[in-house]
């Protein structure tokens, strides 16, 4: 009895000390969770504005539907929410920055239930601080909520196989649902997982039935989405199908392979080395359909001429167990290698981190990256346009906005209050019109439109109506098309000077008096885009427009 009462006491005490040890680790998880959410706003330069893209998402969150047409309504929500606490800086980013954050709690969950310490946690969270990670989770885009849910359903299966919870299929079950409403691209990695599954012994997960009731509850979150794009014609197929026209189809697959070591370089030997654990260590066999859903996810991207970061979401749960497998690894006489792999990735981030995020103002910036090279090595500065620039699409997509919304209002002030309720702020690309209707509140604006990405929805039914027309325009010779004779008076109120920017040289026009042939021009115009948005009409040519014979109105 006495022997039975000191073995008790000694489990006690083992499990207290065990108890003890998680709790450190979950200490140091949460810890350097925290640093990655704080991180990115020390870094950035003051000196930038919300992106381009961030404008129309965030407007979209003044549109609330089950859909758009760019992607689904996830990020209307978020957008919703940053409205809501008053729309400012902090709240545009701090959602990318809370998602990038718990990607990583993910990664380090991971690596505890797994038995990792404190060398695989900081080794953990090295690729959201030193690489792609840092800018991925930073900007207000859809690619942060992608990444997290490509996450979120590789872990729910991870720890299903790990702990024979069916609590882990109904993880990934509703990631999947939201990742679905997040960005349509999460379809990608569930098809390859399940390809992974079939591929290993893990295959018996399919005739477990909660793995069916998971998939069930994951396609019911994403049923809404996809009863909007049958309400509208699916624009989903024009969308992808204007994006392979003007991006994809310029993808070299070479470049996409190399890129996905590329963009994270400083700690790439972290993710191959959790590749190689599930393919080949006798432990990470139960896991090897990881591994067969990495190889199927970049086959799919690779025939569809995706873009490098569309990969992104495959990583983290590679690098945790990359980190499990080198902290294992590194060990009595090899213990010196742990300082070799902090030491690496910390003196390689240095520079990485001036390519992830625009850390001086853009002139300094420019000439730092001249001055160094490495931004050109690593493919930083090279645009859509496939030239290289001073600094890169991101950053000169942060830059102009206000002086743009200044200058419109500088042109809405040369109306009288009559003309003014007859005027049309109408704007070429959904970034200039989200610029406008973001800060145009200052100054006392209306509401701007395009007929560019989602904006084609929110076109008030009498667009064509008024009688003067306030234009943002990137062609540098709009003035000069004959579309111009349709109106009673044309005048340049000014252009765009912020130096580096992408919009630099867009025109602030104001038009008064179109005749009748504009107006229904105008109209047509419109009224043709809304179709070939549609399945039916995407990439149909609908007739000629009297306005086509250039500008970019027409």
């Amino acid at each position: 009895m006495a022997a039975n009462e000191e073995d008790r006491k000694k489990e006690g005490i083992l499990r207290h000390l065990k108890s003890l040890m998680m709790r450190k680790e979950y200490r140091l998880l949460y810890g350097l969770a925290l640093l990655k959410l704080i991180l990115p706003f020390l870094i950035q330069n003051p000196a930038y504005e919300p992106h381009r893209d961030e404008f129309l998402y965030l407007i979209e969150g003044r549109h609330m539907a089950w859909g758009f047409m760019e992607v689904p309504p996830m990020m209307s929500v978020f957008a919703w929410l940053t409205n809501l606490f008053g729309g400012g800086f902090f709240w545009i980013k701090f959602w990318p920055s809370l998602l990038g954050a718990l990607t990583y709690v993910l990664v380090g969950r991971i690596i505890i239930a797994f038995g990792g310490k404190w060398f695989a946690l900081v080794l953990g969270v090295l690729p959201f601080i030193v690489g792609v990670y840092l800018r991925l989770f930073f900007l207000f885009q859809p690619n942060c909520p992608e990444v997290f849910f490509w996450t979120l359903m590789a872990y729910g299966l991870v720890r299903h196989v790990q702990s024979g919870s069916n609590l882990g299929l109904y993880v990934a079950g509703v990631a999947l649902g939201l990742g679905m409403m997040s960005k349509y691209s999460v379809s990608f990695y569930a098809v390859s997982l399940l390809a992974g599954l079939l591929l290993t012994k893990q295959r018996r997960v399919l005739l477990n039935p909660h793995f069916y009731y998971a998939l069930i509850v994951g396609l019911a979150i994403f049923l809404p989405n996809l009863i909007w794009q049958y309400e509208h014609g699916f624009p989903v197929v024009y969308h992808m199908k204007e994006l392979e026209r003007t991006q994809l189809q310029y993808v070299s697959p070479g470049r996409f392979l190399l890129d996905q070591v590329v963009m994270n370089a400083p700690v790439c030997f972290v993710w191959i080395a959790g590749l190689i654990w599930v393919g080949f260590a006798r432990e990470g066999r139960r896991y090897r359909f990881i591994g067969w859903a990495t190889v199927f996810v970049l086959v799919i991207l690779l025939a569809g001429h995706g873009k490098n970061y569309y990969a992104l979401g495959a990583y983290p749960i590679l690098f945790a167990f990359g980190a499990l497998a080198l902290e294992r690894q590194a060990v009595g006489k090899l213990t010196y290698l742990r300082y070799v792999w902090l030491a690496v990735p910390l003196g390689l981030g240095v520079i990485y981190v001036a390519i992830a995020l625009p850390f001086l103002p853009p002139r300094e910036l420019a000439a730092h990256y001249a001055k160094t090279g490495m931004a050109r090595a690593a493919g930083a500065l090279r645009w859509e346009d496939l030239k290289d620039h001073p600094l890169p699409q991101d950053f000169s997509d942060m830059l102009s906005w206000k002086e743009m919304t200044q200058k419109v209002a500088k042109g809405y002030a040369m109306l009288d209050s009559t003309e003014k309720k007859q005027t049309l702020l109408f704007c070429d690309n959904y970034g200039e019109a989200g610029a406008v209707n973001y800060y145009g509140p200052r100054y006392q604006l209306p509401a701007a439109y395009s007929d560019n990405a989602s904006f084609l929805y929110w076109l008030p039914d009498s667009f064509y109506v008024y009688n003067n027309l306030l234009l943002v325009t990137d062609d540098r010779d709009e003035m000069k098309h004959a579309f111009i004779h349709e109106f009673a008076s044309a005048t340049l109120v000014d252009s765009i000077t912020t130096p580096l920017a992408r919009e630099y040289g867009s025109l602030i026009i104001l038009f008064k008096g179109p005749s009748e042939t504009f107006r229904n021009a105008f109209r047509a115009k419109i009224e043709k885009s809304k179709y070939k948005t549609t399945a039916e009409g995407a990439g149909k040519r609908v007739g000629p427009n009297p306005l086509e014979r250039g500008g970019t109105l027409h």
